[in-house]
């Protein structure tokens, strides 16, 4: 595998990344990996490094672009995207452009796929009507400000999620399922059952509503690279 940083612009500010790629010739098929709420980490590079071994080119950018300094500086520059729809679709239009840049990447073969903040973040990216072939949202938020226009989501869209995760209700769930199906787009969920928040994180420390699960992490991951296949087979 052959891994380098990866810079990108938005919103006239410099973002980076990291960037993981097989070491066989390319164009490979490049995949966004969105990180979660804790910003990017060893979670993230290690779902990159997977992709690389399948043979994807994988970019993690850094969507906040600042280290947090306290939780609650942490929860504002969460909050602030999450409630801006524009602002979190900007940078990540900007860090798939970049990725498509990449003389590594086959640009007209390319994903994202997100875990928390980063599934949401996903799922904006398929609801924006980027040219992507597929989105992937690994116990991510649901909710938007900004619903699917009918006919404007070109991703397959696949929603891994816990059917115990407080932050991701039974409405909400709902409300995607209406949302994505009145917009005629190509979607699938995966509901686990007894599953909590977090599920692909195996170091997270259990709580209330987070906790690994080894089962829906496989389940999860394999339909990820299943729904990869079949986008870039297709595309």
């Amino acid at each position: 595998m052959i891994s380098n940083s990866l810079t990108y612009q938005a919103g006239g500010r410099v973002f980076a990344g990291d960037f993981v790629c097989p070491g066989a010739p390319g164009p490979h098929p490049g995949v966004l990996v969105l990180h979660g709420g804790a910003g990017l980490a060893d979670h993230e590079h290690e779902r990159c490094a997977w992709l690389a071994e399948a043979g994807f080119a994988a970019f993690a950018p850094d969507l906040f672009g600042e280290p947090f300094q306290s939780r609650e500086h942490a929860m504002a520059l969460i909050g602030a995207l999450a409630s801006d729809a524009d602002l979190l679709r900007g940078r990540l239009v900007a860090a798939l452009c970049a990725l498509k840049d990449d003389p590594r990447v086959d640009p007209a073969r390319t994903a994202a796929v997100g875990f928390c903040f980063g599934g949401m973040a996903a799922l904006e990216l398929a609801r924006s009507g980027a040219d992507v072939a597929a989105v992937v949202s690994l116990h991510g938020g649901l909710a938007t400000t900004r619903p699917a226009e009918a006919g404007k989501v070109r991703a397959k869209v696949l929603v891994c999620t816990g059917a115990d995760d407080p932050f991701v209700i039974r409405d909400q769930r709902s409300a995607l399922e209406d949302e994505l199906a009145a917009a005629g787009a190509d979607w699938r969920m995966l509901l686990f059952g007894g599953v909590r928040h977090g599920f692909t994180h195996r170091d997270a420390a259990p709580s209330p509503g987070m906790a690994y699960d080894a089962d829906a992490d496989a389940q999860s991951w394999r339909a990820t690279l299943e729904t990869l296949e079949a986008a870039f087979k297709n595309g």
